[in-house]
């Protein structure tokens, strides 16, 4: 099952043509939420009965109205809905557990309003087991390319498995960006370094990884784009053209703004198009 969140906003609205499309490729149920964060107007010990109607009235309608946006949009997806009272980070990270991938806007209005990047991506991508997908605005041109990062650690794998499988689903060719950097002692005039070797040898971390999903997506044309240049930039150099972005996320730490790398948070603040961060379990 695919969740999605719902405030009415425009990206909230992004987000459901996305989820809607993913859900139908995917051939699985979509769930539309929206979380009624009471919080920011309970000025009084007792919240007012009209604000707690009026709040859960305007629920109902953004719900009723993602619903028909994406009945037409993918009319055999199977929707069920729901409105949820609690902060909207908690409210995702919970209704995650039994989901396979969870989608939502880069900004809201209301109940996934605000701090979208930082709630969603640092409080949810780093702390639920599925793939977090956040969407900037309506998409125009499809490109028929689908990006993901990697690394030399195998943390970087599911975030791989997922880009293949999108790529497959889509019918779509896979670009898997390799940037590197040499170390900052790499620049002492005393140590030399061979060059051709490090390209070499930095080509073969993209080939190592790409040869455990490639024979089991024989239908997926990869391109291997391997280059000096810092992660972010790289990657969000690519998204310029893309229908898709994936990245890891490692998972270390206790707090939220240690589980979501410098790379994961540098890509959803620049990207151009959609992201998906998948946490390596």
């Amino acid at each position: 099952m695919i969740i999605v969140g719902a405030d009415g906003s425009v990206n909230s609205r992004a987000a459901l043509e996305w989820a809607a499309d993913d859900a139908f490729r995917m051939r699985v149920p979509l769930r539309i939420v929206h979380a009624t964060d009471r919080l920011p107007y309970q000025i009084r010990k007792h919240p007012i009965a009209v604000l707690a109607d009026a709040l859960r009235s305007e629920g109902q309608r953004i719900l009723h109205e993602a619903e028909a946006l994406v009945r037409e949009r993918q009319l055999t997806v199977e929707v069920t809905t729901e409105d949820i009272e609690g902060a909207p980070a908690e409210v995702l990270r919970e209704q995650a557990e039994d989901a396979t991938e969870v989608v939502v806007g880069s900004r809201g209005l209301g109940g996934f309003a605000g701090a979208l990047l930082g709630s969603v991506s640092m409080h949810v991508a780093g702390q639920v087991h599925c793939p977090v997908v956040v969407v900037r605005g309506e998409q125009g041109t499809v490109y028929q390319e689908v990006v993901v990062g990697v690394d030399d650690s195998p943390e970087c794998e599911p975030a791989l498995a997922y880009a293949f499988e999108q790529a497959k689903l889509r019918g779509s060719a896979l670009r898997v960006v390799h940037a590197w950097q040499l170390p900052v002692h790499a620049f002492a005039p005393e140590i030399s370094y061979d060059m051709d070797e490090i390209r070499t040898a930095q080509h073969q971390v993209v080939r190592d990884r790409v040869m455990v999903f490639s024979d089991d997506h024989p239908e997926v044309k990869v391109i291997e784009d391997v280059q000096s240049a810092h992660p972010v930039e790289a990657l969000t150099d690519a998204s310029e053209r893309a229908d898709l972005l994936v990245v890891g996320s490692h998972g270390r730490g206790s707090v939220g703004s240690m589980l979501l790398g410098s790379v994961s948070r540098g890509v959803l603040s620049h990207a151009h198009c959609p992201v998906a961060v998948v946490r390596a379990r």
